[in-house]
């Protein structure tokens, strides 16, 4: 496989600002552009003893980094604002493609299968994050957050052949290793009995291609009727799903109650000892409780 080619800052710096959204990224150019032209242009010290040059000489490398930073920053940020535009684009187009085709799944290229399940968990309500970490052979794609928690998601355009357990064991000890809540497994085919049976219990939920195929058709169905109704406003604790475009969650235990405190017990994964990976009950009000228990929740 041939090797990326190194970046240089100025396209890392890019690369970085199109993952954000437009809205935010194009005040920020121009608050870096305001910010770094005031001391671009501030005025020259006179020096009237040479011994004082040692107390002016930090502001005046900050002036000289000013001077091309104030063009250079704020172009990146506004050529990121750009890309993020025709990326969110993009990805609407894919996913009406997708939503209106069976055999889409199996003809899109595996970036643009990544962006597609994205594009799935940010309608479900995710903030979606691209790693740049995967790509054809593997590794974590999308970082999702939602409610403060964090999820790993791993993509697999693999048309032929089924998914093994290694790619959900592996995925598993990332998720012990990086403290997140829960994970998920997104294929355009299927997973062998062996994953599904390595995920059952745990705090990971595989995808395959049907299912997906069958929540962006849901999704898009959604936004249709959501669309057609007239704008209502809507309360906080009024509920926002749909009975037949249920939330995707990983799956949850029930929650037991801390038998020192009574506080609720939540789901944790240990990360060291013999037991790293395993989940267990843990009080909410750790480090207040330590109160934990180790068996599996169910």
């Amino acid at each position: 496989m041939a090797r990326r080619r190194k970046q240089s800052p100025f396209e890392d710096l890019i690369d970085l600002a199109a993952m954000l959204p437009w809205w935010i990224t194009l005040p920020l150019a121009l608050i870096a552009y305001l910010w770094l032209h005031s001391i671009a242009t501030s005025p020259i010290p006179t020096l009237a003893n040479p011994a004082d040059l040692g107390s002016h000489m930090p502001g005046m490398m900050l002036r000289g980094l000013a001077v091309p930073a104030q063009y250079f920053l704020p172009a990146a940020l506004v050529i990121g604002a750009i890309a993020s535009i025709f990326g969110r684009m993009r990805r609407k187009k894919l996913f009406a493609s997708v939503a209106n085709s069976e055999s889409t799944l199996e003809s899109i290229s595996w970036r643009e299968f990544e962006l597609l399940v994205g594009e799935a968990f940010r309608r479900k309500g995710f903030t979606v994050q691209e790693t740049g970490q995967g790509g054809a052979d593997g590794g974590i794609d999308l970082m999702l957050l939602k409610e403060g928690e964090k999820y790993l998601v791993q993509c697999k355009q693999w048309r032929r052949q089924l998914v093994q357990v290694t790619v959900v064991r592996e995925l598993f000890g990332v998720m012990a290793a990086e403290g997140a809540k829960g994970g998920f497994v997104v294929i355009s085919g299927r997973f062998t009995e062996d994953a599904k049976a390595f995920a059952r219990g745990k705090n990971l939920q595989l995808i395959e291609g049907a299912e997906l195929n069958e929540m962006i058709r849901q999704s898009r169905a959604t936004a249709a009727r959501r669309n057609s109704q007239p704008t209502t406003i809507k309360t906080p604790n009024q509920a926002t799903s749909v009975s037949s475009d249920p939330p995707i969650q990983p799956r949850r235990a029930t929650q037991p109650t801390c038998p020192t405190c009574q506080a609720p017990m939540v789901q944790r994964v240990a990360k060291r000892g013999s037991n790293v990976g395993n989940l267990f009950w843990g009080c909410s009000q750790f480090p207040k409780c330590r109160t934990t228990r180790n068996e599996m929740p169910t």
